[in-house]
């Protein structure tokens, strides 16, 4: 193991923080939208976690299959329990205070030390596979042999669900052979295999009903579940010896597959830590590339864990045609394939880390699922069903082709294979094809109540409405339109490329006329169907700078520039409204009501510190001090401090608005991670695409 593997370490004092730790999570995937996912202390406070997740079809319908190995040490006539629960009158049993170490370097690991005896666990998953593995390693110091049981327990459960064994139980099947156990589940299909190298199995079912999550009690979700234990296995490790075992954890939808999975695992302790190799080795790729492609890059752990987090949320994807494509799971535990999120993340994601293959089948997985030009806002996780309702993921989608081009001046691809579907969307849009959406005859485009980002429900109604024409969109537009206008000169075609450049200065002027706010300096953030602005101080206005073609001077985008800095700010991303408006919420807590209606309301979003940094450094220069003060003031505290906290190497989806701005919602988000990491690459480092001149200067 290289140098260039970041690691966490918690260990001595900080272990007795117990309420701390169960706040810190740990997440590792396998590249198909599975993951295996808990806390230091080893007790799943939501139902999100488990050792595997599978994705039953890439990256959609993830089960939570196996959610925890419990382990026991026997010495003599004594039990120890090294694993902790949570019910609603607490946790039980405390196993945790075995635990000497907790490491992440880079796939988690526990060390626990009693009497004489040191025992060790590492999880990992191999890429491509619906499985876990866990190896395991006792170092017995004393004389008496040492026993351990290792019991696993299941779910089998579509991961947004809990089970309640007596109101709709679940019905498990197992049939033992030797050291493999095969469980067999009808509603919902399933099948689970687990297999140990070395060691005995022991029929023994029970349940462990009411099992409390914590964090999704917090959230006014479902916060108990019924876990099925269908036995044990045990090992033993002589006196004054060290000895090695693991077990192999796959799953499927289907019988036979998960056979095939089990068949192919290494059937050797030797073996397994061989494929554990292989996945180290594989981070150590990424990161070894990372940097060999920015040469005059230092490499740094934080920055290390957020390109280790980028390659986390690139996964494989099944199409229509069952062919593997490569899609973005926007942010774990419970975000599907969202197609705005996909394609603000894809720069930072893929472009600054130079995955331009994973990129090119991105763009080509959401084409393949476009409806009259428009990509969808996101893929049910359940059934694979597209929906169509927001009017920006197209245009991000738009707005990411440009960046492609910029790192790569890959033309031919984009003409080949997107190109066409670029115009249709610019066509349908003019003609009005779409519902909700259509270019009014100010060359605007007007949309409706919840057709943006900002797009919760509270009682039936937007918490965020913004119905007309907000200026996100509008600047988005714009810059799609003038990305078209230069294809349609790069690609010979005249009469389009003037078309695009007509509509581009229709919306310039249209915009320019509507949208100053000369009260407040600053951006309306809506304008409705009466030409009335809506003076919200929100965040959405940055991108009308950020974006490559602008439609503000140079005096007026400092304007909002310093306006967004002035009230939108914080550590952490900028809130999503000013602390002076009355609507302002300053912590996400509580029911899914309570939690929506702050959600757009002055909750901090990570991902717009990346749109934020680039758009202060238009307006100040590139400078060495600016582009130090940028980092220093707007990057640095959520980089080096976030990937420590909450999800441990990962960012966080929101913060509160309040100090001290608690991390919130997801705990690892593919643009919290993406637009920061970008930023500080392209702006910060100033590490340029390398076709950007060639393009701008077209």
């Amino acid at each position: 193991m290289s140098g260039l593997t970041p690691q966490i370490r918690i260990k001595g004092e900080e272990l007795s923080k117990t309420d701390a730790l169960l706040g810190k999570e740990w997440l590792i995937t396998n590249g198909l939208g599975g993951y295996a996912s808990s806390t230091v202390l080893g007790v799943n406070t939501r139902k999100y976690h488990g050792i595997l997740v599978a994705a039953f079809h890439p990256p959609r319908k993830r089960m939570v299959c196996v959610t925890k190995l419990d382990e026991e040490l026997k010495l003599g006539n004594m039990f120890y329990p090294l694993y902790a629960n949570e019910f609603q009158g607490g946790i039980y049993p405390h196993g945790f205070q075995f635990i000497e170490e907790f490491y992440l370097s880079p796939f988690p690991m526990y060390v626990y030390a009693l009497q004489n005896v040191k025992f060790s666990k590492t999880i990992f998953m191999p890429r491509g596979e619906n499985a876990t593995i866990a190896l395991y390693t006792v170092e017995n110091g004393s004389a008496s042999e040492v026993e351990v049981h290792v019991f696993p327990v299941f779910a089998c459960r579509h991961f947004h669900a809990v089970v309640d064994q007596w109101r709709n139980p679940p019905v498990f099947a197992q049939k033992s052979h030797g050291r493999r156990v095969k469980i067999n589940v009808e509603a919902p299909k399933a099948t689970v295999i687990m297999e140990a190298v070395h060691g005995v199995y022991h029929q023994s079912e029970k349940w462990l009903e009411k099992v409390y999550f914590r964090e999704e009690h917090a959230r006014g979700e479902s916060c108990l579940d019924d876990w099925f234990q269908p036995g044990f296995f045990t090992f033993k490790v002589g006196g004054k010896t060290r000895g090695k075992f693991a077990l192999v954890a796959v799953a499927s939808q289907d019988e036979t597959s998960a056979e095939e999975t089990a068949d192919k695992m290494p059937a050797a302790v030797y073996d397994l830590e061989g494929l554990y190799e292989v996945e180290v080795e594989r981070r150590e790729r990424l990161l070894s590339k990372f940097y060999e492609d920015h040469g005059t890059m230092e490499a740094k752990d934080w920055l290390s864990w957020l390109v280790l987090a980028a390659d986390a949320f690139v996964v494989e994807a099944l199409g229509k045609a069952v062919k593997a494509g490569r899609s973005v799971v926007a942010g774990y535990h419970w975000f599907e394939e969202w197609g705005r999120d996909t394609f603000i993340a894809l720069p930072g994601l893929m472009l600054t880390t130079g995955r331009f293959e994973d990129a090119k089948r991105v763009f080509l997985r959401f084409k393949e699922y476009s409806s009259g030009g428009l990509i969808p806002n996101f893929i049910s996780d359940l059934d694979g069903q597209p929906m169509y309702n927001c009017v920006d993921a197209t245009l991000w989608f738009v707005n990411a082709v440009l960046q492609y081009l910029k790192y790569t001046g890959d033309f031919a691809f984009v003409q080949a294979n997107l190109w066409e579907n670029l115009k249709t969307f610019v066509e349908n849009m003019v003609k009005g094809v779409h519902a909700d959406m259509r270019v009014d005859g100010d060359g605007l485009i007007l949309h409706g109540p919840r057709m943006t980002w900002m797009d919760t429900m509270v009682d039936g109604k937007p918490a965020t409405p913004r119905e007309g024409k907000a200026v996100e969109v509008q600047a988005l537009w714009y810059n799609a339109l003038k990305t078209l206008e230069f294809l349609a000169k790069k690609f010979r075609e005249t009469n389009e490329a003037e078309k695009f450049a007509s509509l581009a200065e229709k919306a310039r002027v249209s915009f320019n006329e509507k949208f100053w706010n000369s009260e407040k300096n600053c951006l309306f953030d809506v304008v409705d169907v009466q030409d009335r602005g809506d003076p919200s101080v929100r965040p959405n206005q940055i991108l009308a700078v950020s974006l490559d073609s602008p439609m503000l001077d140079k005096a007026k985008s400092r304007m909002v520039v310093d306006v967004v800095r002035r009230e939108l700010l914080t550590p952490y991303g900028l809130r999503t409204l000013a602390k002076s408006d009355p609507r302002y919420v300053g912590v996400y807590q509580g029911d899914r009501r309570s939690r929506d209606l702050a959600y757009h309301n002055g909750t901090v979003w990570p991902w717009l510190l990346g749109p934020f940094t680039t758009a202060y450094l238009k307006v100040e220069g590139y400078g060495g001090h600016a582009r130090e003060y940028a980092f220093k003031n707007f990057l640095a505290t959520l980089l080096t401090e976030q990937v420590f906290k909450a999800g441990l190497s990962n960012v966080s989806e929101i913060f509160d608005g309040d100090p001290p701005h608690t991390p919130r919602g997801c705990i690892a988000q593919a643009w919290s991670v993406a637009e920061p990491l970008r930023a500080y690459v392209e702006d910060v480092l100033l590490l340029r695409p390398r076709f950007e001149r060639e393009i701008h200067e077209f």
